[in-house]
């Protein structure tokens, strides 16, 4: 594997990145795709400096290409930021802010990133997550893939045994699904209701099993990647493959070899698990992702109606123990994926991008899941490797709707004009290069009518914007309000602060503290100009 990696990184640093745009021009051969996307992938990586995790794999991409160490996703939660990813526009062009919206009723001509790519010539098709399924409607297929894309339940074979609900191979919780689906059955309950039925009994968050890799959704899904690879390249044409991996979201399954990479005593649980004193409460959620698995309640103590958690030390190592080993399962699927490209030969003319699709919440501030505008949920992990590019990290803001440019830049197919992302490449010919000065991520909130009514307010929603820059977090909460229409201070509900400089784990909302008057103004004005250009697109 070292001697391979060796051959790869001589081969690549031949290309010189200063050549990169003449190489570009002068290639007869359009460089191949391949496009990684990972569920609740977080920047807890060993190219990102994190001491504990193993992800060989990842790492070795990273050594072949760009980390972007200041990446944001435009909203925490999978259906909105995928639909920033593959459309290149913000949640408030896209309108899309849940898991319900489909992106084409808002946006009847958007040409997403791979439909992009398929205009071009390529080749393009999918396998597993790769759209938010329930943002997408049947037709959409159509328009962004030549091949049909595979889901990733369709990859996982009978033969072995397919999981239980999905996800589960442990016998004993086939047994109780079995169970309760007859249960189900003999009380006359259809699809949908006997499902929230069984998973109302059982649903574990976690499991742990001495099986093969293929066991589970993502190694699956590998196989069917790596045949997919083979009859891409055989085909001659450049492609664009995306390959989407559930791991590490929940549930935590994963073989039990991954598990063994780690000693649950040293898991590191968050050092601040509180609210930020002088944070709005909307800041929050009651990690209601987490509750809905049914070993959960029993180590918690929070009520219906608290957004506080308090899951207990027990729980946490576990959980932790269980994403960090979904990583590592994670890792090897990558690792699969390189090693095909380099015995295929393509590895030298294929750019390949890998990211997350936003944080994840692992106890800091009481919080599990993602869902916020905190740093762990909106910070994400972007590796980019091109042909031709050096490798190093690049310490830019970047943001998710850059992805789509800097692909098409890359692969010299010309950047659309009505996008809202920024191509990335100049960072990754200089790593020392700002494309930008800060990120926004944003969150919507809904207040209870009787809190609307409270305060003489006519809408439940409200939206909050996060701006980051290098040293500061500044997020207003305005009520009634999206970058399509014009601000004003009446719109602000709430307002936070935080000093990454002295604060990096956000415990203090200094909004309000005079002695940051000064950068909260300079923040504030920054936002504004940000929402003005918005509104002038």
């Amino acid at each position: 594997m070292m001697a391979t990696t060796l051959n790869i990184a001589l081969l690549l640093s031949a290309f010189s990145s200063s050549d990169y745009s003449v190489q570009r021009e002068e290639q007869q051969e359009k460089p191949n795709i391949l496009f990684i996307a990972v569920d609740d992938l977080k920047p807890i990586l060993g190219c990102y400096g994190a001491p504990l995790i193993k992800t060989p794999n990842i790492d070795r991409l990273a050594t072949l290409g760009t980390v972007f160490q200041n990446t944001y996703c435009q909203q925490a939660i999978s259906g909105a930021t995928r639909a920033s990813v593959l459309t290149g526009l913000r949640p408030d062009k896209t309108q899309v802010y849940d898991l319900i919206t489909k992106i084409r009723d808002i946006n009847p001509n958007v040409v997403t990133l791979p439909g992009y790519f398929k205009d071009k010539g390529y080749v393009t098709t999918a396998i597993g997550k790769i759209f938010h399924p329930t943002n997408v409607i049947k037709e959409d297929g159509e328009y962004s893939w030549s091949i049909p894309h595979t889901e990733a339940e369709e990859c996982l074979a009978e033969a072995y045994g397919y999981p239980a609900l999905g996800y589960y191979q442990h016998p004993d919780t086939k047994l109780l699904v079995e169970k309760y689906g007859m249960e189900a059955k003999k009380k006359g309950l259809k699809d949908a209701e006997a499902a929230r039925y069984i998973l109302s009994h059982i649903k574990p968050s976690v499991e742990c099993l001495d099986v093969p890799d293929n066991a589970y959704v993502d190694g699956a899904v590998t196989l069917k990647a790596k045949q997919q690879l083979q009859t891409l390249t055989k085909k001659g044409k450049p492609f664009f493959l995306a390959v989407g991996y559930h791991k590490p979201h929940l549930p935590f399954v994963a073989p039990k070899k991954y598990w063994d990479l780690y000693d649950r005593k040293s898991m590191p649980i968050a050092e601040f698990q509180a609210h930020a004193k002088g944070s709005p409460e909307l800041a929050y959620h009651r990690c209601g992702e987490l509750k809905k698995y049914t070993d959960i309640p029993e180590f918690c103590t929070f009520t219906d109606q608290s957004l506080h958690t308090g899951l207990a030390l027990e729980k946490q190592k576990e959980l932790i123990h269980g994403y960090y080993a979904c990583i590592s399962y994670l890792d090897a699927q990558v690792g699969e994926l390189l090693d095909t490209l380099d015995s295929l030969g393509t590895l030298h003319n294929t750019i390949i991008v890998l990211w997350g699709d936003h944080g994840w919440h692992l106890g800091d501030h009481d919080l599990w899941n993602k869902h916020t505008n905190f740093e762990n949920a909106t910070k994400v992990p972007l590796i980019i490797a091109a042909p031709g590019m050096s490798s190093g990290n690049a310490d830019t803001f970047a943001e998710f709707v850059d992805i789509y440019p800097t692909l098409c830049d890359l692969a010299g197919i010309g950047i659309p004009s009505d996008i809202d992302g920024k191509s990335l490449v100049p960072a990754m010919e200089n790593k020392k290069s700002r494309i930008r000065n800060y990120a926004v991520s944003q969150y919507p909130r809904k207040f209870t009518k009787e809190e609307a009514d409270r305060r003489g307010y006519t809408s439940t929603t409200i939206m909050g914007y996060s701006l980051r820059t290098e040293g500061y977090r500044y997020t207003v909460w305005a009520h009634d309000f999206t970058t399509r229409q014009s601000f004003n201070d009446g719109k602000i509900y709430a307002e936070e602060l935080y000093d990454y400089q002295k604060d990096p784990l956000e415990t203090i909302n200094v909004v309000t503290d005079k002695e940051y008057l000064k950068i909260k103004e300079k923040l504030k004005d920054m936002m504004m100009d940000f929402f003005s250009k918005q509104m002038d697109k």
